[in-house]
């Protein structure tokens, strides 16, 4: 069996997440399946390590796929980026040991949010983050974010549906920056649960616009309850940066 490791890059704006759902869904994971289904002759099924929501986009999404037969790197990619839509590109295919897998063997991922703190809209960047009209306060932002860092139960900031699987994840670091009119907050961690990232970001700006204290955050995590955490950023302001093994 032949495991190939593929790097991925896609605008999600038009596409109902990673993850296929269904036939004729529309997902990133469907559109690569389907068109390696074509080249191989035959169903396959790709592995990716994280499940970005509807709207997420990825600056690098891992994943991989076995196949019988064997083809080169170079034939994978060229066709892969020959047939995918053109908001789906694969930068990197190569050959992995057939233990590999792209969601198991993830140890760490990184998430940004970028978002445009200016009165005026960003009618270049309206897709690719969300506007907050009225100035955020960074400093306060920034303390808001250190009591997100270490392990906590996230249940508070999750929207996942399952009860069996932990609610348990570590954040290794936030870094909040400004850059010509954004504010990038990036986000590490040994990985995230359904809608976290996007539930912690709209703490983060509630505190930023004097909505929410900072230090009601450790009383959050602990409460478990959902409702507590105010707003949820928008998915088009999110990218999966970076995944570690």
């Amino acid at each position: 069996m032949n495991n190939y490791k593929l790097t991925i890059q896609y605008d999600g704006g038009r596409y109902k997440g990673w993850q296929r759902l269904g036939k004729g869904e529309n997902t990133i994971q469907g559109k690569i399946e389907y068109v390696l289904s074509e080249l191989v002759g035959d169903d396959v099924e790709i592995i990716g390590s994280s499940r970005t929501d509807a709207g997420v986009h990825a600056f690098e999404q891992i994943a991989n796929v076995k196949i019988d037969k064997k083809f080169t790197e170079s034939k994978v990619k060229s066709y892969l980026n020959q047939y995918l839509p053109q908001d789906i590109s694969v930068t990197e295919v190569i050959s992995v040991p057939e233990r590999f897998h792209a969601r198991y063997n993830t140890k760490e991922k990184t998430y940004l949010y970028k978002i445009w703190n200016e009165p005026h809209p960003n009618p270049f960047m309206r897709k690719y983050s969300m506007h907050i009209d009225k100035k955020m306060d960074i400093v306060k932002v920034k303390k808001a974010a250190e009591y997100f860092v270490g392990e906590h139960d996230f249940t508070a900031y999750s929207n996942a549906k399952s009860k069996k699987k932990s609610m348990v994840r570590k954040i290794h670091s936030i870094h909040i920056g400004e850059n010509e009119g954004f504010i990038e907050i990036r986000i590490r961690g040994n990985g995230f649960l359904y809608n976290m990232v996007r539930k912690m970001v709209g703490t983060l700006i509630e505190v930023g616009l004097g909505a929410m204290e900072a230090e009601s955050i450790p009383a959050i995590i602990e409460s478990k309850e959902r409702n507590k955490t105010g707003r949820m950023a928008e998915p088009n302001g999110l990218y999966l940066e970076k995944i570690d093994f």
